[in-house]
């Protein structure tokens, strides 16, 4: 990831602007309160079967995606995250002392980054919907977190990049991860997130190739006019690690922002004191994903702080949306598999991203890297736990 931030101006009036994000805040809002009365009325996970006409289940579906990065998969948490989202773009764009960090790898960019992620997901479920079946599952949140927002941040905003972003991301990512998913991780038993960030990496190469053959997509980094900065105040705070680590929780979906963060987790945590089997695909493991991702958060942030220091930028949310919960899942919860997964995931997985990342060609976003990594080392973590003697009781 990159901590260049841009300062290109919003068109139109401020007046005009404030009252626009009044009315976002205002959408999300009502939009959490309905999946918050959705989670209620529903007492377990059901996810959604590929039935097009059923928009109620269609649209909770959509939504719990937005935080399905994490393990949560519930709709709550994709609207709060939205909305803290919102949050810190204002704060952001208004200069507020406690903004955070600074959304979309430090750009600034996130009304692009997300819109055109959002635009990816909701066409990714469109398209690729039919391959449910009734109590089934596909990884078809993985526009979300890939191509779509990368190009952004790569090439930069506007309708042209984001649009065809959100169209490649949707129309190429889905399959490749399905396909791994059928074809790779069930044959070796491996957690299902392997496949999906396999699907990731292999469409990246795809589409980054497929844009520089664009013509309407300009050259990578054309759009900035700033010299690289920091994406976040000071690293030598008390209170950076903290918020470092809260930060990463929502860096997947390019967000990666305290306040962001923080709404993600209240609507997980409304939802599963609602109903704590509507979380985490019903199995019932919420807090224990939440306890190994707390602790793989932290303990990356703090073994890694000196590569923060260094680059501007570390990978330390890999192990946060991958090794942590998929080895407590794949582990049934026990304390040894929050404890192993969450340290293994902090000290394995970061460099493993950074490495890839390195070697990467121009064209290419450091994300590529990242969920590559997710995926090695998801693999080889729980299978080599899997070997240990008695680990999983």
């Amino acid at each position: 990831m990159t901590t260049v931030r841009s300062t290109t101006a919003v068109p139109g009036s401020r007046r005009a602007a404030r009252v626009g994000v009044g009315l976002v805040g205002v959408a999300l809002l009502a939009l959490a309160g309905w999946t918050i009365s959705r989670v209620a009325r529903d007492a377990t996970w059901q996810p959604w079967d590929g039935d097009y006409t059923d928009l109620s289940r269609f649209a909770s579906w959509v939504v719990g995606s937005i935080s399905e990065p994490q393990f949560y998969a519930v709709a709550p948490a994709g609207a709060l995250l939205l909305a803290g989202g919102l949050l810190g773009h204002v704060a952001d764009r208004m200069s507020w002392r406690w903004q955070g960090f600074v959304q979309a790898c430090g750009t600034g960019l996130w009304p692009w980054a997300a819109g055109s992620a959002l635009v990816s997901l909701l066409l990714g479920n469109l398209v690729w919907g039919w391959t449910l079946a009734p109590g089934s599952w596909q990884p078809l949140f993985v526009p979300l977190v890939s191509v779509a927002p990368a190009i952004v941040v790569l090439y930069g905003p506007g309708w042209r990049v984001g649009l065809t972003a959100a169209l490649v991301g949707a129309v190429l990512t889905p399959p490749a991860s399905i396909l791994a998913v059928e074809y790779v991780c069930a044959p070796l038993d491996l957690p299902p997130v392997v496949g999906a960030t396999t699907g990731m990496w292999l469409d990246a190469i795809v589409a980054f190739w497929l844009c520089r053959r664009l013509s309407w997509i300009p050259a990578p980094g054309a759009w900035r006019t700033d010299p690289p900065g920091e994406a976040g105040s000071s690293r030598r705070s008390l209170l950076w690690v903290p918020r470092r680590a809260l930060a990463d929780f929502s860096e997947a979906q390019f967000f990666g922002n305290e306040w962001a963060s923080a709404a993600l987790i209240l609507g997980a945590v409304v939802a599963h004191l609602i109903s704590p089997s509507s979380l985490s695909y019903g199995s019932g493991l919420f807090t224990a994903v939440l306890a190994a991702q707390v602790l793989t958060a932290l303990a990356g942030v703090v073994i890694w702080r000196k590569k923060w220091q260094t680059h501007g930028f570390y990978p330390t949310f890999v192990p946060v949306v991958s090794v942590a919960p998929a080895t407590v899942l794949a582990f049934d919860g026990t304390v040894q598999s929050i404890v192993a997964g969450a340290l293994a995931g902090a000290l394995i997985a970061p460099p493993v991203a950074a490495a890839i990342s390195a070697r990467l060609p121009r064209t290419f976003h450091p994300f590529v890297g990242n969920v590559a990594s997710m995926g090695i080392c998801t693999a080889l973590i729980v299978s080599l736990l899997r070997l240990v003697p008695g680990f999983a009781s």
